[in-house]
């Protein structure tokens, strides 16, 4: 049997739709591969379609209740206690209980770190419809997990699960397509309320696919790059929405002293290691001009891991596009361009390093052509280099790497700036380490409450002393935050939207089940 193209799935998918119903069809990407279990991850980003979380996190990114009608943590910060609604379902018709939700969290916890549940030790059912979540150690960002990780039946829950889910959200599965096609319904037994939708098609391709199908019209919302947003073809309009998802260059903090990691890697650079280079190359970035040149004008500058949101510390960053402040910054330092040849040097060694991105991503290819020909201006020598993402994790701690963050969390800024974490996966690879920020986070996430908490993630960023940011430590050089880009039917209205996360496309969906079609039939 010949592979169906997506606009024939899509032509399927309307010709199954329930009669006089009018399907929404979607090509935002998106697809797991490992399925929709949110034990393995599922509905970190955007909506997790099939399940529930105890909270959610409305258009603000304040939190609410989905199944918990009450939350509270214990002075100690270290006991959640959940009550749960007592009228929620699965998609089968079967009752949703505390036995379910703490089945999740405690078999999330036990596999093998796919969920961020650091520090938690395990649930308990406490009442009829309460539970609890014992901590081992006070972890005010927990709360972020209790608006992503959706509930899993306790008896419905196996191998077979992530490719045929059950949940209590607002839908669920008719058929999934691996790499082509995934058609929900709504479900009758969601808390939510009614889905204006009889059926949804989200359609998995190519980007250039999708762009197809909004032409032809067989999409009603389709991600596009920067370079198309502002073309939508007849019928549909485009959407800019703003995120957090940035792009940043990540420096080696060390010199190279030749340690390896376990696996061999080099970890250290003699030159991203004077905090002069880094402080430098953060004052002579122009981020306007990149965002208009790496994101066709579709994006705002970035300063931080986080801008905007609550736990963000502007006092951190330090002004950019100011060549001459860079240039005083090196001289000061002893960099100076001995030989004439328009690149500092220092010790014998050259303000030289490259700057890898993973090849195939315009964005942070055209990024790092930008930064070198900026940096070129005040004599760092700065060579753009594109390679596989299996060859940057073996670089990534001893280069410049373009690389991108962003979310609705703030344990990320934990896990990218606390010493503990230097070398572990992606989070800390430049192996930064300063005690006194350490110190910060931690008494973030020994905080009473959330709002207490802010004060602290600040504090790491720039506490009038010292910090992760560009004032500080520069541990990073933030460059951009994407706008991300959609086409839209004129007859669709997605409502209020949430700041977005790192990853264009999915996150769109957060709050599916209120969008409304505005047009008649």
């Amino acid at each position: 049997m010949s592979k169906l193209t997506p606009a024939l799935l899509v032509a399927v998918a309307l010709f199954a739709a329930p009669a006089g119903a009018r399907p929404l069809v979607l090509a935002v990407g998106g697809e797991p591969e490992s399925g929709f279990d949110p034990v393995t991850g599922w509905g970190s980003y955007g909506n997790p379609l099939f399940q529930s979380t105890l909270l959610r996190r409305d258009a603000d990114l304040a939190l609410e209740g989905d199944l918990a009608t009450d939350w509270t943590l214990s002075e100690d910060g270290t006991l959640w206690t959940i009550t749960l609604r007592d009228d929620a379902r699965f998609s089968d018709g079967t009752p949703l209980t505390p036995e379910d939700v703490v089945f999740t969290y405690n078999t999330a916890r036990d596999a093998g770190g796919l969920v961020d549940l650091t520090g938690f030790d395990a649930a308990r059912v406490s009442g009829p419809h309460e539970v609890e979540l014992k901590l081992a150690e006070p972890r005010i960002s927990f709360t972020s997990r209790l608006a992503t990780l959706g509930i899993v039946p306790a008896d419905g829950y196996g191998p077979g699960y992530a490719r045929e889910p059950i949940g209590s959200g607002p839908f669920r599965m008719v058929e999934w397509r691996e790499g082509a096609q995934l058609v929900v319904e709504p479900n009758p037994y969601w808390h939510g309320g009614d889905v204006p939708f009889e059926r949804v098609s989200f359609v998995f391709g190519s980007e250039q696919a999708g762009l197809s199908l909004a032409r032809t019209g067989a999409a009603d919302l389709v991600a596009v790059p920067a370079s198309q947003a502002d073309t939508p073809p007849d019928g549909m309009e485009t959407l800019h929405v703003e995120t957090v998802d940035n792009r940043g260059l990540m420096f080696p903090m060390v010199p190279d002293t030749g340690a390896t990691t376990e696996g061999g890697a080099p970890i250290g650079n003699d030159v991203t290691a004077d905090r002069a280079i880094r402080v430098a190359v953060n004052r002579a970035l122009d981020r306007e001009a990149l965002v208009t040149l790496a994101l066709n004008g579709h994006g705002r500058p970035a300063t931080g891991p986080a801008d905007g949101l609550p736990w963000d510390n502007p006092e951190g960053a330090l002004p950019g596009n100011d060549p001459e402040a860079a240039r005083e910054t090196l001289d000061a330092a002893g960099w100076s361009d001995t030989n004439g040849d328009g690149t500092r040097e220092k010790d014998g060694r050259d303000a030289a390093f490259a700057i890898v991105y993973p090849a195939g991503d315009g964005t942070r290819q055209a990024l790092a052509l930008g930064a070198a020909q900026q940096l070129r201006e005040i004599g760092i020598a700065a060579t753009p280099t594109g390679r596989s993402w299996d060859e940057i994790r073996a670089m990534m701690h001893s280069e410049v790497v373009v690389l991108g963050w962003g979310a609705h969390d703030p344990s990320e800024v934990y896990n990218i700036h606390h010493g503990d974490y230097a070398g572990i996966g992606y989070f800390n690879p430049g192996f930064y380490d300063n005690p006194t920020v350490n110190a910060h986070l931690e008494a973030a996430e020994r905080a009473p409450d959330f709002e207490a908490s802010l004060a602290e993630w600040q504090a790491a960023e720039w506490d009038g002393e010292t910090g992760f940011g560009a004032r500080g430590d520069a541990a990073w050089a933030w460059m951009v935050n994407l706008e991300h880009a959609y086409w839209v039917s004129e007859c669709l209205d997605t409502g209020a939207r949430q700041i977005h996360p790192h990853g264009h496309g999915f996150p769109i969906t957060h709050d599916l089940p209120d969008w409304r079609w505005t047009c008649a039939e």
